[in-house]
């Protein structure tokens, strides 16, 4: 067993076909094929059924593709930091749901270093993904959220990564709409109110991961939800649709992003609990340190 199998894995269970997990990759179909047959008898387990409807992963290949994600995670960033050309350049990496104030923050910390050069990377991205980067350490701090809902299921998966949570706000449960929708001029509203316009969440990829939902009210019954993976996705379609979202009523008047966005408060409580996370037991990089520094700014609690 090689990292480039176990890359070859990755891809075909991320691809609809063999052909096309082979042109992903650039080599030919049957030396990929080949490749995870070899795997495969090397490992005693079937990977993928392969029928002519296509390929899917077994039992036993879903459970190997765990591990497989974890290993290439941890090599990528060793190639990252040890064997590419720009090796000696300073890298710092930060992962995050889809928060402004973590945004600001990051370009403060950069802004505070005279570095020449340097690899800078932020995440913005799944709740479950936030948790996986600070955990293989391939960003060194993480924000995330949790409601009553998923406060239970998030604190049990923060202690079985060894991370540390620090909360840093409790904000209470808002609606965002654009300005020109027909509630936006309303200083409260309920979900009831809105059930005739789509909700607009944040794909977490699972629907039986919904407990790792970035946004409050994770166990209402929407009576239209759409799923989006991109903020500016999500703008546009409030906006075009008379769409609403469900969050935590901060609205920075410089992003352009979320610029004619209106928050409303919301009747229902579901208050979000703010934080940002480290492995436990690690030290911080000087950015690392910067960054959390800049969060701190905005700590309410």
């Amino acid at each position: 067993m090689n990292i480039n199998q176990m890359k070859y894995v990755l891809t075909v269970a991320n691809s609809s076909s063999m052909r096309e997990a082979a042109t992903k990759l650039y080599i030919s179909q049957p030396a990929l094929s080949s490749s995870i047959m070899e795997l495969e008898t090397e490992l005693g387990i079937i990977i993928f059924e392969r029928s002519n409807k296509g390929i899917i992963l077994t039992e036993e290949g879903r459970e190997f593709l765990t591990y497989v994600k974890k290993v290439v995670g941890q090599y990528e960033i060793l190639e990252e930091r040890y064997l590419t050309e720009g090796k000696d350049k300073e890298t710092f990496s930060v992962s995050t749901q889809h928060f402004n104030f973590a945004i600001r923050s990051f370009a403060s910390c950069i802004k505070k270093f005279d570095t020449e050069k340097y690899v800078f990377s932020i995440h913005e991205t799944k709740t479950g993904e936030v948790l996986a980067h600070v955990r293989d350490l391939k960003s060194e701090v993480g924000i995330i959220s949790y409601s009553e809902s998923n406060e239970k299921v998030l604190k049990k998966l923060l202690k079985e990564y060894q991370l540390e949570f620090e909360p840093l706000m409790i904000r209470d449960t808002y609606a965002y709409v654009w300005k020109g929708h027909p509630l936006s001029k309303k200083k409260k509203v309920s979900l009831s109110d809105l059930q005739d316009y789509p909700c607009m969440v944040f794909d977490q990829s699972d629907d039986s991961n919904f407990y790792l939902t970035e946004e409050a009210m994770a166990d209402y019954d929407f009576n239209k939800l759409i799923k989006s993976d991109d903020r500016a996705t999500t703008m546009e379609l409030i906006a075009s649709l008379n769409g609403y979202s469900v969050g935590s009523g901060m609205l920075a008047e410089n992003d352009a992003i979320l610029q004619g966005l209106v928050s409303i408060k919301l009747k229902e409580e579901d208050p979000l609990t703010i934080g940002y996370i480290t492995r436990k037991g690690s030290t911080l990089s000087k950015y690392g340190q910067a960054y959390v520094n800049e969060l701190l700014k905005f700590k309410e609690i």
